[in-house]
């Protein structure tokens, strides 16, 4: 029953954003390139040769099995969509992903934001539109570790295995211009800042800046 009703109310909300979009020309879908940053905690964890194997230690300690962990940062790939339900307010959604892992210690992370924003949109030009956008969502920090092992000298193999995640509220605010090249296809340059309580567990600030280049297609004329 309950999944009836959640199926319900998800296909009541998409029937009406569909003429809502469609009635002010402004259903955008987007992808995304940029970089998030967060500096290391200065701490470490033991690699897998020690008896006390990825517990924390504390580097330059003279335990010669501690690895510093490290910091937040590198290529984030994005994806997103935004509805305007009148010229000035509307909703959205976007995704942050590392597609590679990144190391951390004698481990690897894999960072993600994934956010439901509204917006406001103080200016809207022909050619451009200037968004203000805050909401919630969930910082994702997941960790796996990988190990190569031999047969002789003839036949390696290595492998990855996960070794746990860390999930926290985030909250997100941004600020994008939205420069339209065409009637439909635009690129909108975005300042974003995210607050995470508790991302000091894994690195060393709960705020966490970055910014992002986005290409998308408006479905609709302007």
């Amino acid at each position: 029953m309950k999944k009836l009703y959640s199926s319900l109310l998800a296909g009541s909300l998409f029937a009406l954003c569909i003429p809502l979009a469609s009635a002010q020309n402004a259903f955008d879908v987007n992808i995304g390139f940029g970089s998030f940053h967060d500096s290391a905690t200065g701490g470490g964890l033991d690699n897998a040769n020690s008896l006390n194997a990825f517990g924390t230690c504390t580097p330059g300690s003279g335990d010669t099995f501690c690895q510093a962990t490290g910091g937040l940062g590198g290529f984030f790939l994005g994806f997103g969509g935004d509805i305007m339900f009148t010229k000035r307010f509307g909703a959205g959604f976007q995704a942050n992903i590392q597609p590679a892992r990144s190391n951390y210690g004698p481990l690897q992370y894999r960072q993600s934001f994934l956010d439901v924003n509204g917006i406001y949109a103080p200016i809207d030009r022909k050619r451009f539109v200037v968004q203000l956008m805050g909401g919630l969502g969930d910082a994702r920090t997941s960790f796996s570790f990988t190990q190569t092992g031999c047969v002789g000298t003839a036949v390696c193999t290595t492998q990855t295995q996960p070794v746990g995640a860390a999930n926290h509220l985030d909250i997100h605010a941004g600020v994008g211009v939205q420069i339209y090249l065409t009637s439909h296809v635009f690129v909108r340059p975005q300042f974003d800042y995210h607050y995470v309580p508790n991302l000091t567990n894994q690195f060393n600030s709960n705020s966490v800046p970055g910014a992002t280049i986005w290409v998308g297609y408006n479905f609709g004329e302007r």
